[in-house]
């Protein structure tokens, strides 16, 4: 049995769940609306305040996806009640983030600048603090929208394992390698 699956989902006050008979699960908030297609075979019930997720059979197909989209669908509450929020960071000498509306423009370290189109639903902000590391911060209301843009912005410029150079999150930690020891006897 899927322990995720099995749990129901709180649905906080303010926040409205609709289902429909499709299979169409939709989610509204006080930060704006999601919507998630879920397959036919799971059914999705909102039973007072809370929303139960079960599937018919056993099957190991029915067992992987019954987790899945109870982890989505509660994923989708809470974007729309809280909100997420990532914060990334710009480790290295003349690294620089700012951001116009919606484009983030990047100094990484190469040649040129990167400029970057972020999807509407994703706001942006580029902060830089004199003697502090450049930090980016992203909030949206879907997880999985927000978790690719961050992913994409890191893969400008991976970290590396000898100096701690790139783009990685705020609080995250780097396992560092020793440099080459030139010891010739």
């Amino acid at each position: 049995m899927s322990r995720i699956g099995k749990k129901p989902i709180n649905i906080p006050g303010g926040v409205t769940v609709d289902v429909t008979a499709h299979g169409t699960v939709t989610v509204k908030g006080p930060k704006g609306t999601l919507v998630q297609e879920v397959n036919p075979d799971i059914t999705v019930k909102v039973e007072g305040s809370e929303i139960v997720v079960t599937r018919p059979t056993d099957s190991k197909r029915h067992k992987s996806i019954h987790g899945l989209y109870r982890s989505l669908i509660n994923n989708m509450v809470i974007g729309v009640s809280e909100g997420y929020k990532k914060d990334l960071e710009l480790v290295g000498v003349g690294f620089k983030a700012t951001n116009q509306g919606q484009i983030l423009e990047l100094n990484l370290g190469y040649s040129h600048s990167i400029f970057m189109s972020l999807p509407e639903e994703v706001s942006v902000k580029a902060e830089t603090a004199k003697g502090k590391n450049p930090i980016v911060t992203l909030e949206s209301i879907d997880k999985e929208l927000i978790g690719q843009v961050a992913a994409k912005i890191r893969s400008l410029r991976k970290v590396e394992p000898y100096k701690g150079k790139g783009v990685r999150f705020v609080g995250e930690q780097v396992r560092r390698k020793a440099g080459k020891t030139a010891a010739k006897k």
